[in-house]
């Protein structure tokens, strides 16, 4: 599996379709595949590149605190690695954090950038949730500690749809018989990223066109999050799925797959 040493790490990517480059940056505990439903359908269009965040997955797991400028210079030296010059990006959750600071440290290599349940700085409610959401980590067992994200994440119609509901499950499944779970220490220190980020006086700098998108349920999250960052990105659109979550790309997957690719191709 192929990796590239970046910022001090060994950092784990792949690569899937042709054309224009295209980085996707997962979110807080995940791992790059996590992408794989949407890059089945973006990697029509776009070289779709994905990678394990620092902390997760088949890259380097150093002690932290991580900050998410770190884990945007991370990105940036994957793409001088690749030979990319300039990519659009998307970013989920704490992906979308990333990218933001990818977009303000290093611009010429952002064309543009769907930044997904995205914040532009936490609250007390946001620093408690991503500090249980740690404790959780180091308490729990591993099936256990994915349904108490999953509870964050999805809303009451997922859970109540019997179809849905079974994903959920064999989620909780998956991480059980998972071989290789996420260190505690790096769960925390990217939920030190999570909190520490803090760009809102910052984010008017940003010049590329910018979508952000979410779900108007999203607990985890929540929406005035997302209008927060929209407001301040001048280049800006906005828009949140109506009965939606935090995971609201799954929630709304046939409507969000194509409405990013379509977007990404206009910008």
């Amino acid at each position: 599996m192929p990796k590239i040493e970046t910022n001090g790490i060994q950092m784990h990517y792949t690569e899937q379709g042709d054309g224009d480059p295209l980085l996707l940056i997962m979110g807080i505990t995940a791992p790059g595949a996590v992408w794989e439903a949407h890059a089945a359908e973006w990697d029509k269009s776009f070289r779709c590149i994905l990678g394990d965040n620092r902390g997760v997955g088949e890259s380097d797991k150093p002690e932290g605190p991580y900050t998410s400028e770190m884990m945007a210079d991370d990105y940036a030296g994957l793409l001088d690695q690749l030979g990319i010059e300039k990519a659009r990006v998307v970013g989920c959750s704490m992906g979308s954090i990333i990218a933001q600071q990818l977009a303000l440290r290093h611009p010429d290599k952002v064309q543009s950038a769907v930044l997904m349940c995205t914040w532009a700085r936490c609250d007390k409610y946001a620093v408690s949730v991503f500090e249980h959401l740690a404790n959780a980590k180091a308490r729990l067992r591993p099936e256990e500690f994915m349904k108490f994200v999953q509870l964050l994440i999805f809303t009451k119609p997922f859970w109540d749809n019997d179809e849905t509901y079974q994903g959920i499950v064999d989620g909780q499944n998956d991480a059980r018989l998972g071989e290789a779970p996420q260190p505690v220490h790096s769960m925390e220190a990217q939920a030190a990223a999570c909190t520490g980020h803090d760009v809102y006086d910052q984010l008017s700098d940003i010049k590329c066109p910018c979508l952000v998108i979410g779900g108007e349920d999203d607990i985890f999250t929540p929406k005035w999050m997302a209008k927060e960052t929209a407001d301040a990105i001048t280049n800006s659109e906005l828009h949140l799925y109506e009965g939606a979550g935090h995971a609201f790309h799954w929630e709304k997957l046939d409507d969000f797959n194509p409405r990013v690719r379509d977007w990404l191709t206009a910008n």
